[in-house]
Parts: C-alpha cells; sequence; structure tokens
C-alpha cells in the first residue's frame, strides 16, 4: 500500500509559476511509475506527465510539454511537478499517481491515488 499526499496548490496569475509536491509514505519500489493527472472544472481527468521512478525519465503531455517539469527526490520520497508559464486553462484539481509499471503509462490505470489539490490560475 502506497498513500499519496499532494501539495503545493493555490492561486496563481497567468505567466506565474507553482511547483506541486507528492508525498509518498513509504518507499515506492524501482519498479514504480509516478504520474501527474488534472481535472478540469466539467472535464474529464487527462495525463498530465509521468516519470519512472528508477530512470528518472519523464513523458508529458503535449498541452503542458517545455512549460512543466516533472522529478523525484528518491531521499524524501517525494515527487514534484514544476509548472511555468501557467495558463488559464491549467485550472484543475491535479492528482500524483503510482502504479508498478515498467514503462510510463498515460492512461489512469493507475493502483494508487493522491486526494488531489487544486490549482488555479487567473487571467
Amino acid at each position: 500500500q502506497v498513500l499519496l499526499v499532494e501539495f503545493g496548490g493555490g492561486l496563481v496569475q497567468a505567466g506565474g509559476s507553482l511547483r506541486l509536491s507528492c508525498a509518498a509514505s513509504a518507499r515506492p519500489f524501482c519498479s514504480y511509475v509516478m504520474a501527474w493527472f488534472r481535472q478540469a472544472p466539467g472535464k474529464g481527468r487527462e495525463f498530465v506527465a509521468a516519470i519512472s521512478w528508477s530512470t528518472g525519465s519523464a513523458y508529458y503531455a503535449n498541452s503542458v510539454k517545455d512549460r512543466f517539469t516533472t522529478s523525484r527526490d528518491s531521499a524524501k520520497n517525494t515527487v514534484f511537478l514544476q509548472k511555468n508559464s501557467l495558463k488559464p486553462e491549467d485550472t484543475a484539481v491535479y492528482y500524483c499517481a503510482a502504479r508498478r509499471s515498467l514503462v510510463l503509462v498515460t492512461t489512469q490505470k493507475y493502483d494508487y491515488w493522491g486526494q488531489g489539490t487544486q490549482v488555479t490560475v487567473s487571467s
């Protein structure tokens, strides 16, 4: 069982930056993939980014590529999502997720989910 807790949401102006953190209650195994998803009001949950815990390799949705960066700190059991050049359309509840996988997974087939953190970008 891996419990995930997100931190760092809030209100930011368009063009600003925000960093989300996702703390895991236990050290994910090397074969785990961590991911970020988001759900905007009235829309379905969509993939944002994924990172391999063991290699650090990452993959991003086209909508956030070159603006968002995900990373992990093994010593702190924490994954980060650095978000720059934020746009109003980035407003959503952001979730982190984890699953055992050797490849980066962009679907919602993750075993563990955080409770989500609200990010609001004002224009």
